[in-house]
């Protein structure tokens, strides 16, 4: 049967919404479109400022969720229009919304998205389904990552072991191989403290190409003591966000250190290099294919990084998404299209072994719209009432 979805994602970096549309028939996906929306500047710098603890917190929050749920109605809207697609045609809306908060581990762990979901149904006229991560928290998981399920469902192939590597604001890897429970976990920082370092010290959201951290060179000491933050000798399960990884981290490690800005951004980057490819060899060893997807594809410094540290493995493929047919910017938005024809279908998605749930649950809650038919319509409700 043939399916549309529309998965809606903005994510720890707080750069930009992306919307995919997604068409599913016989377990295959497939992306029909795919539009990047703006956030505006005034709107990141209010939502980077409600992450941390602050006066006023819940007006604020409250505020920021009518705003975020016109601007991921907005971004559904610029989907349709680019598609030419109609509500009727969307089987329903996935959206992660912003997480503002991220705090998962006990003994009260919690998780915050915010974008008002009603806002996006009633604008779009299309089911939305939000708030995908608390059920599994209830079953005692850390609700994150919740990629890894999509990309097994995606990406599976019998004959290769695979790891997703998903580079955003943090980095998550799925490992995928036959026979075998997929598992998968947050490997810590992304691109978040590269782009927090650069924006104050150059007034950039990101580092270009990796410009910066390619021209200049890796303080060892301080890579080393960033290294032994105790994130990454974790055991899985394990998630994070930019509630640990932020500009503070970055301050305290650099406390007794002098250095250039520059210098430090090359540390950065080799931070989360080496973060990732320690997560790989330890937690998936003879992995032979390494697909990359997420904002960090574009880094060129930092995936020349990854590739150099596997140079020795002459087994090890690393491709980009786009390989397998999808975007890598899009592979996320297109995850929560399909966690919400999980949830509408009434099937699980969650990953016990990567989340640390007791079992698997449905994820999400569902903003349904009323049916315009003879036995559901708001005239014939209102005459009952």
């Amino acid at each position: 049967m043939k399916e549309i979805f529309i998965g809606l994602m903005s994510g720890t970096s707080i750069d930009a919404i992306d919307a995919a549309a997604v068409h599913f028939e016989n377990n295959k996906a497939h992306v029909i479109g795919a539009v990047t929306h703006a956030i505006p500047e005034s709107l990141k710098h209010a939502i980077r400022n409600l992450c941390q603890p602050g006066e006023d917190e819940i007006s604020r929050m409250g505020q920021l969720d009518f705003e975020l749920g016109h601007l991921f109605a907005d971004a559904t809207l610029e989907l349709l229009h680019l598609t030419r697609l109609s509500a009727s045609q969307i089987s329903a809306i996935g959206s992660h919304g912003q997480t503002i908060r991220h705090l998962p581990s006990p003994p009260k762990p919690f998780t915050l998205q915010i974008g008002n979901p009603a806002i996006i149904c009633e604008r779009t006229n299309i089911s939305t389904i939000a708030d995908f991560r608390r059920a599994d928290m209830a079953a005692g998981g850390q609700g994150a990552p919740l990629v890894p399920a999509f990309h097994h469902a995606i990406f599976y192939d019998e004959h290769v072991k695979r790891v997703i590597l998903n580079i955003g604001g943090m980095a998550n890897i799925s490992i995928i191989e036959k026979d075998k429970v997929i598992s998968g976990f947050d490997t810590g920082p992304g691109n978040i403290l590269l782009n927090e370092w650069i924006q104050q010290h150059k007034n950039s959201s990101y580092d270009k190409n990796g410009e910066w951290s390619k021209n200049n060179s890796v303080n060892h000491p301080l890579l080393e003591k960033m290294l032994r933050d105790k994130y990454f000798s974790a055991l899985p399960p394990k998630s994070t966000g930019r509630e640990y990884f932020n500009l503070n981290w970055i301050r305290q490690h650099i406390s007794d250190i002098k250095d250039s800005p520059g210098n430090i951004q090359s540390t950065l980057c080799e931070l989360s290099a080496q973060s990732i490819v320690n997560a790989i060899q330890t937690y998936a060893k003879n992995c032979e294919q390494i697909l990359v997807c997420g904002g960090g594809v574009h880094n060129d410094d930092l995936i020349t990084r990854i590739k150099t540290h596997f140079d020795k493995q002459k087994n090890v493929e690393i491709h980009s998404t786009d390989k397998w047919g999808i975007d890598p910017d899009y592979v996320e938005a297109a995850a929560f299209a399909w966690l919400a024809r999980q949830t509408l279908h009434n099937m699980p998605a969650n990953a016990p072994d990567v989340t640390g749930a007791k079992h698997p649950v449905l994820l999400g809650a569902i903003y349904p719209t009323i049916k315009n038919d003879n036995n559901n319509c708001p005239a014939r409700l209102s005459a009952l009432t």
